[in-house]
């Protein structure tokens, strides 16, 4: 008789309590503290398909001219995402809001950027254009406008009978079947192949602050989740996303809608609409969320998500080892294209990187070996 496997979870290590070897990430000081992130902005080579995919994952198009689309949530904030026409499809950048007290033009001019032209900002307001080590735009806006919030369905989660309470008594739960309704933007993630330059720029320029930080076997940082800082106001486990990778480029974005029946019934609805399925429904570890992964048209990859974690300024960073088990709790097993597909073009990529210097090769073995490891080796 065979003995039943290991369930476990990866370990999570407070910054006062992680083990000798594990390198931690120090705050530069930082040159502001922003407060919100704004919209990310993307170049499509179809408006009009690219509307069409954000109507059906539950956004609002605020206006659509022949170069630019613009979309807005359900939440106060005039946009969530702009989009410009262009030979070639690709994410060009994100924009967040800068408290009025920061002098904008000083801090463009020691970041070597330039004043945003008014008529460009969705919403109004004024803002400085940066660059990122990797070259995504990084706007900072002041006096960004707000609109009136659209209504919402109240969540039918909290009516949900357990064992110990039953709340819903002569009421069924009847979730309309319709495009999740996207409250808001929640974060965005990145794959670089500078870590530690990418990393220390965004917390230096936007006072970001690292919830959990996922390290390789010899204790160096791989990937960290960032956080605003918002002091007492709770904020999101995480809003910009900083992964270790072969390549600079986009990696998803988060979304936030009504409940776990808004994924499921947004799923159907994506699905019956003809998009492709990428991931979920599951839970995260990191983070907690409920997620469904979809990519649109051009293969971005865009998630909803609902019920995540939420934490103060004063949370303690965590460390935690690296790994695909790390990424969920339960639901379908890390899809493959979350990870470089192995071959020659892989290959080629890799030694690119090698011969230019921005390659660790311990550091690629030591990734490789750790996504290879299954996550649920008992499933």
């Amino acid at each position: 008789m065979t003995s039943p496997p290991v369930l476990r979870t990866a370990p999570e290590y407070p910054e006062s309590q992680r083990p000798d070897h594990v390198q931690q990430v120090h705050r530069p000081q930082p040159l502001m503290r922003a407060s919100q992130l704004a919209f990310l902005m993307f170049e499509k080579r179809d408006l009009l398909r690219a509307e069409r995919f954000w109507q059906d994952f539950g956004l609002i198009t605020v206006s659509r001219t022949a170069d630019r689309l613009v979309m807005r949530a359900a939440d106060a904030a005039p946009a969530v995402l702009v989009a410009t026409r262009s030979a070639r499809s690709r994410y060009m950048g994100a924009a967040f809001v800068a408290p009025d007290g920061v002098d904008l033009p000083n801090l463009a001019r020691q970041l070597g950027g330039q004043s945003v032209p008014p008529e460009a900002i969705p919403g109004g307001g004024r803002a400085v254009g940066l660059r990122d080590p990797d070259g995504h735009a990084v706007w900072l806006i002041q006096g960004w406008s707000r609109v009136d919030a659209l209504p919402v369905r109240q969540p039918l989660t909290n009516q949900a009978n357990t064992l110990t309470q039953t709340p819903r008594v002569n009421a069924t739960v009847r979730p309309p079947i319709e495009p999740a309704r996207v409250g808001r933007l929640g974060h965005v993630v990145m794959q670089t192949t500078d870590f530690q330059l990418m990393a220390d720029w965004y917390m230096r320029v936007l006072g970001l602050i690292p919830t959990d930080v996922q390290y390789l076997p010899d204790g160096s940082p791989m990937l960290a989740f960032f956080r605003l800082d918002l002091g007492a106001t709770p904020a999101d486990h995480h809003t910009v996303v900083i992964a270790g990778g072969l390549e600079a480029r986009y990696e998803h974005s988060a979304w936030e809608v009504e409940d776990l029946d808004a994924l499921g019934q947004g799923q159907q609805v994506l699905k019956a609409n003809g998009h492709r399925h990428m991931w979920g429904i599951g839970r995260h570890v990191l983070g907690s969320q409920l997620f469904d992964y979809w990519y649109d048209a051009d293969g971005f990859e865009f998630e909803h998500y609902t019920d995540g974690d939420v934490f103060t300024a004063d949370h303690e960073t965590r460390y935690v080892p690296f790994a695909p088990a790390s990424i969920w709790a339960w639901g379908d097993d890390v899809p493959p294209t979350m990870f470089p597909k192995k071959g020659p073009a892989l290959l080629w990529k890799v030694f690119q990187l090698w011969r230019s210097g921005r390659l660790n090769l311990g550091r690629l073995i030591q990734a490789g070996k750790a996504i290879d490891a299954p996550a649920r080796p008992w499933l």
